[in-house]
């Protein structure tokens, strides 16, 4: 088959590699019908992720179709349409019992495994471990374009930063990075009852979308975004806010926007230390939340879209066709360039 490869920092190739095959009897075989590409993955290439080592297939979002199963499952079928979250679960660890398959110790303590620790889903074909209690159906009816996004971004905005949050009907929510996780936390936002959502970004076109996606609020970076923020919010400051980029800066701004009594949610993925100054948040009563999605939201965030409640399709703005992901990794690592949001790439 055909695979994106990864061979170290800034390496990578669409070139031919092994077939997957069963390895243990909860596997299926996934012939890949949609895939796309996320910031992660940039993180990966930018040498951020050292366990993601030479010759990694990488990708951690698909939907595609059940080609092959185990000798152990019994719920799953060929020719199933499946959605293929980030997240594996064995369901039966301590960490999955819990709710948290982040965690499942059964794939190593990270449930995040595709594209890091095993090849990933930019193939044509993937296998999945412990598919039974890892996999979702696709509701009939509804595309793989619909869907695509609920394997990682949506619920990483809903569970890292809403959830986490702890964000209430009338709150005003500060998300700072409006890139497609910041999108996904402005849209889920929305939907759990948010008064303001302020969106802040550096990139106008990134604000624009903001404010489709439910923001109330759009402030660029660099304009005095305290004093607007405090403005915003009677002088108080946002009862939540949401990092959604990954750097130290912005981790920070978050600390100065939130209220006294308030949550600071980091979604972003971190790849450099980060300055926490408790020498001023310790007074303030302030939670500060981190996460790795553990995908548990997925059936509601299914239900929402077949209902027409989530347009999650409106986060794929370029579409390309498989075979055609070097060109794609390019649009999608220059995105404010290309006013690129999430890219769809359909086998």
């Amino acid at each position: 088959m055909k695979a994106l490869v990864f061979h170290g920092p800034g390496e990578k190739a669409w070139e031919s590699a092994d077939d997957p095959a069963i390895q243990d009897p909860t596997d299926v075989i996934v012939k890949v019908d949609t895939t796309t590409i996320c910031g992660t993955d940039l993180h990966i290439l930018k040498g951020d992720v050292p366990a993601v080592t030479d010759g990694r297939i990488l990708g951690h979002e698909a939907v595609g179709t059940v080609v092959e199963t185990g000798s152990a499952v019994s719920t799953l079928h060929e020719g199933d349409r499946v959605l293929v979250p980030a997240i594996t679960s064995c369901g039966r660890c301590s960490y999955c019992k819990l709710g948290i398959p982040a965690h499942c110790e059964a794939v190593g303590g990270i449930g995040w495994i595709f594209g890091h620790l095993i090849d990933g889903v930019q193939a044509e074909f993937a296998r999945v471990p412990f598919a039974e209690t890892s996999v979702h159906a696709v509701p009939e009816g509804v595309s793989d374009e619909q869907v695509l996004f609920l394997a990682d971004i949506l619920p990483t905005g809903y569970e890292i930063g809403v959830q986490n949050g702890r964000v209430k009907p009338g709150d005003s929510v500060a998300v700072v990075g409006a890139g497609p996780v910041g999108l996904a936390a402005i849209m889920t936002a929305a939907l759990a009852g948010a008064g303001r959502i302020i969106a802040i970004d550096l990139a106008p076109s990134r604000l624009r979308h903001a404010k489709d996606f439910g923001a109330t609020h759009a402030i660029e970076s660099g304009d005095d975004v305290e004093r607007q923020v405090m403005e915003l919010t009677d002088g108080m400051g946002a009862n939540v806010a949401m990092e959604a980029v990954g750097i130290p800066a912005t981790f920070d701004l978050c600390t100065r926007l939130v209220r006294a009594g308030g949550t600071v949610a980091n979604i972003g993925v971190h790849g450099a230390s980060t300055t926490l100054h408790l020498e001023e948040l310790w007074i303030k009563n302030v939670t500060i939340t981190t996460g790795l999605v553990s995908g548990t939201t997925v059936p509601t965030l299914l239900q929402l879209v077949r209902d027409g409640r989530l347009a999650a399709e409106k986060l794929g703005t370029h579409h390309f066709g498989l075979g055609e992901i070097m060109q794609a990794y390019e649009v999608f690592s220059a995105a404010d360039a290309n006013d690129a949001l999430k890219v769809v790439l359909k086998a």
